[in-house]
Parts: C-alpha cells; structure tokens; sequence
C-alpha cells in the first residue's frame, strides 16, 4: 500500500511569532529607512507628532499664522503704500520654554526672512549683517533680547523698524496625561521711538495621553 504524506501545515500564529523572534535577536530583518514629505510615497510622515516638544511643523504653522496677520494689520498696508519700502531688521525670538531649540528657531527665522522678502514690501537687512555688528560692538547674544540694544543696532544697520518675539510654554500634568500648551508672540517696533506697532500671538497645545 502507497502511503502518501499529507504536507505539514504550520499554524499562521507560529509563523508571525517566529518572524517576530528572527527580528528581535536580528535574523533576516534589517532597518528600513523611508522618505517623506511632499513628492514622496509618504507624504503625511511630517504630519504626526511624536510627543510633546515642538518639532518643525509646530514651529512654521505658529510662525505663519502670526505673519498673515501681520499681512493684513494696518501696519503693513501703510508699508505698501510707502514710496520707499521700509528697512527693517529681524532679531531673535527668546525661547523662554526649558527647550533646547536654537537650531529650530534659527530655522525659524530664516522661514520668516524669507516671507518678508518675498512680499516685495519691505526691504530686510541680512540677519549675518547684524550678526557681525553685534559682533564688532561686542554684544553677546543674550544682549539682543534686550529691546534698547535691539533698537541701536537695528538704527546701525539703517532699519527703520525691527521684528522680535519670545516663545513662551505651560505644562501641565495629570495623573498620566501631560499637555504643553505654547505661545509665540511676535512684535514689530519702531526704531526712533520704540514703539510697538505691530504684535500678535499664536498657540499650540501638544498632549500625551495613555
């Protein structure tokens, strides 16, 4: 009599478990690195948070939600029917939250030279400009949240006004949740009279929650 063997089925679970284990101790399973962002085949990777610190996202859309309404103030309107378009100069926004973030807000203020240039209403003093009058007067960089110091450099430089900011944070924590609320405020003044002609502030609220 023939005996025929019957094929050995093994169970989906085995299968998935033993996978599991070749990837934990490093057996046939290797990193994989993925590209996102617009453009890519993952174009919402940007999109998710991944805790409660602020990330680039965060940053930009507090940054351009201020500076659409900067756009449409009084102030600016002004500035588009001057002859001249006005000089202005951007200084650094003061992080006031326990954040490492330099790189990110020295980003952040690229993003926003460039929008002030690329409206074609006013006319910006290089920020590198600045950073070597500071230098040859021997400000320190702290000294440039310091709004007299501000306003004579910006005078220096041939502003007329000066953009600056803080970015202020509150954390707050419950049983297991935590949620960091932050605000970004952003003011325009004027050089000769230091005066604030321009401020608004945005927030953002960011939660863990188990």
């Amino acid at each position: 009599m023939t005996h025929f063997m019957r094929p050995n089925r093994v169970c989906p679970w085995i299968v998935r478990s033993t996978l599991a284990m070749a990837c934990m101790v490093g057996v046939g399973c290797k990193t994989k690195a993925i590209r996102g962002g617009v453009g890519t085949e993952n174009p919402q990777l940007d999109e998710a948070a991944m805790g409660t610190g602020l990330d680039r996202r965060d940053l930009q859309d507090l940054m351009r939600a201020n500076l659409e309404k900067l756009f449409a103030s009084p102030l600016w309107v002004s500035w588009k029917r001057a002859e001249k378009p006005p000089v202005i100069a951007i200084w650094p926004i003061k992080n006031d939250t326990t954040e490492h973030l330099d790189d990110q807000l020295l980003t952040l203020l690229s993003d926003m030279e460039t929008e002030f240039i690329n409206s074609g209403t006013v006319t910006v003093v290089s920020r590198e400009r600045q950073s070597e009058l500071a230098a040859e007067v021997g400000v320190q960089n702290t000294a440039a949240y310091d709004p007299a110091t501000m306003a004579k450099l910006s005078k220096q430089v041939g502003a007329s006004h000066y953009v600056t900011g803080k970015l202020q944070a509150t954390d707050e924590r419950i049983n297991k949740e935590r949620r960091v609320q932050y605000t970004l405020f952003i003011q325009v003044l004027e050089v000769e009279t230091s005066l604030i002609k321009f401020q608004h502030k945005t927030e953002r609220s960011k939660a863990v929650v188990r």
